[in-house]
């Protein structure tokens, strides 16, 4: 497994985050004796590239912004409560979700500007070097494009620091969502020639920025400011991406094999691992959608499940998605909980018990509703919920069952994802699995979407239908492309990977899906496309700029 670990050294304003790993990863060099003047040479500048990664970990645990209040995510409260992301009035400049993701990838970027600026400035480089010197510079410009784009997409216009600060300052302001996209396509197409095909596993390959570029020359062609020939370039970089990869090499269960996370399918993925300090084993996206289950009989705080990590869960829309063959279903669901500890079930003072050994079922999500037979027998064993009875709520008891629905103390009952199940973990943290960024499925689908807004419907056919043929055998399973089609199968393919609203506001379909699909959107009808298609600048970033960072618009 992969780890690295972060070690900071301040010079001055200088920040320099770095790794320590097994064999063959990116490994940190630990320095004593040193000055600021000394530090930084060419022989451990590649460093100061390596430090960058590390500020993907809190980028990529970001989760409420980029999932709730979409189609297939919504919060865990019933249906008729407000909640602030969900419902987006309450989504505020000083909400924590805003601020961590606008502060996060300006950290990424700072860090980027510094490895840009000392490479280029201040490091002596020999002749024989040089390379090492454009690949560090490339690999950073790639980073920080990454980290421009996750914002731009949620704010707009950003500010566009790309010097290293070296002096508090006040007089940032805005350039305009063009301008951002501008500088973010710029950044790309500058590192990608002197990227590597086969890097070094961890480090952004030339295939992971042509997908990143094909995204963000997709999402500009949505764009008011978009140029005609933008589809087209996205299908074109996402084909080159795609490259000779079959799809159907391996098995959607392999891809999430735990023993099998450095496969050719994944063009880029965040490190964490079980071995070095505490930060490699901080990855928390095993609880992502997740109830309480500790506090179902037999399951307690120390199962191989750990606990959740946010108050997110699936909406209705998205379980019923999965079709009886799609092999995609058993591995991202937990269907079936099972004991941890042995403990003794009852439904109160005088009513049946029933023994829990460990490794007995604890709780059945099914498929398909059972019939009121079954249902019945099955009570008699463990909990079962039923596929409509998945938002708050708690369903009427079955007379002479053992297991009483009024009995069971939550009141939110969901099959917990299993995607992302991690090992050595400690309730909500210390998982050390790697986070998937970008993968080809993926790349197949931006292929799709660019294909279908280019006009070319059948040259998007042929990559929607092949991540589905790897999930359901089938090989024309869709014969006609719509966004609607992309974006479910998006869903089922991507499901806790992609920035689900950022994609439903790339194709104009997100009020629409959000009040067609979430529930608890639905009941409130809270979304102003005028406000809600943009987030809100962080209130302490406005204060600190002394009035020249101008909000956006309805906050």
């Amino acid at each position: 497994m992969k780890s690295f670990k972060n070690f900071k050294y301040i010079f001055l304003l200088v920040g320099i985050a770095s790794f320590v790993s097994c064999e063959d990863y990116l490994e940190e060099e630990f320095f004593s004796d040193v000055t600021a003047e000394t530090f930084i040479a060419e022989d451990n500048a590649d460093q100061l590239i390596v430090g960058i990664y590390e500020d993907l970990r809190d980028i990529y645990k970001q989760y409420d912004i980029n999932f709730s209040g979409t189609d297939i995510y919504s919060v865990q409260t019933q249906v008729e409560e407000f909640n602030s992301f969900n419902d987006y009035f309450g989504l505020s400049s000083d909400n924590g979700s805003t601020v961590d993701y606008w502060r996060v990838n300006y950290n990424l970027i700072a860090d980027a500007n510094i490895a840009i600026n000392r490479f280029q400035n201040d490091i002596a480089w020999s002749d024989s070097n040089l390379g090492a010197r454009d690949y560090g510079i490339a690999q950073a410009q790639a980073l920080r494009a990454l980290a421009f784009y996750n914002l731009v997409q949620h704010y707009g216009g950003l500010v566009l620091e790309l010097e290293e600060t070296t002096s508090i300052r006040s007089d940032y302001s805005r350039s305009s969502e063009e301008q951002t996209f501008d500088q973010i396509i710029s950044d790309l197409e500058a590192a990608i020639p002197n990227l590597l095909d086969a890097p070094e596993t961890g480090r952004f390959s030339r295939r992971a920025a042509q997908h990143l570029l094909a995204d963000v020359y997709l999402t500009r062609g949505y764009k008011s400011f978009g140029d005609t020939s933008d589809f087209s370039t996205a299908a074109s970089l996402a084909e080159q991406a795609i490259g000779t990869y079959d799809l159907r090499s391996q098995s959607y269960a392999e891809l999430f094999d735990y023993d099998n996370q450095v496969n050719d399918e994944i063009l880029f993925a965040v490190q964490f691992g079980s071995g070095g300090n505490d930060n490699d084993r901080s990855n928390s996206k095993h609880g992502l959608l997740m109830n309480a289950i500790e506090n179902y009989a037999g399951i307690g705080r120390n199962s191989v499940y750990g606990a959740r990590s946010t108050s997110l869960m699936p909406t209705p829309y998205f379980y019923g998605l999965f079709a009886a063959n799609d092999t995609r279903d058993d591995v991202t669901l937990h269907r079936v909980l099972f004991a941890a500890e042995e403990v003794t079930f009852s439904s109160g003072e005088g009513q049946p018990e029933d023994p829990i050994a460990v490794g007995d079922t604890v709780i059945y999500y099914p498929k398909t509703a059972l019939d009121a037979t079954e249902l019945a027998d099955k009570l008699n064993r463990y909990w079962v919920y039923q596929p409509d009875q998945y938002l708050f709520g708690v369903p009427d008891n079955i007379p002479g069952a053992v297991y009483q629905y009024s009995a069971n103390i939550n009141r939110i009952n969901f099959p917990i994802f299993k995607k992302f199940d991690d090992v050595g973990i400690d309730g909500a943290g210390n998982g050390s699995r790697d986070t998937y960024v970008f993968r080809i499925a993926e790349t197949h689908l931006i292929a799709a979407e660019a294909h279908l807004a280019a006009g070319n419907s059948s040259g998007g056919l042929q990559h929607l239908n092949v991540v589905r043929e790897r999930a359901t055998g089938e090989t024309t399973f869709y014969t006609d492309l719509t966004l609607d089609n992309i974006l479910d199968e998006r869903a089922l393919e991507l499901s806790g990977e992609e920035n689900r609203w950022a994609v439903l506001k790339r194709t104009g379909k997100l009020q629409e899906r959000l009040n067609l699909h979430n529930p608890q959107n639905a009941d409130h009808g809270a979304f102003d496309s005028s406000i809600h298609l943009l987030r809100p600048i962080p209130a302490n970033e406005l204060l600190l700029s002394d009035g020249s960072l101008e909000q956006n618009p309805g906050y």
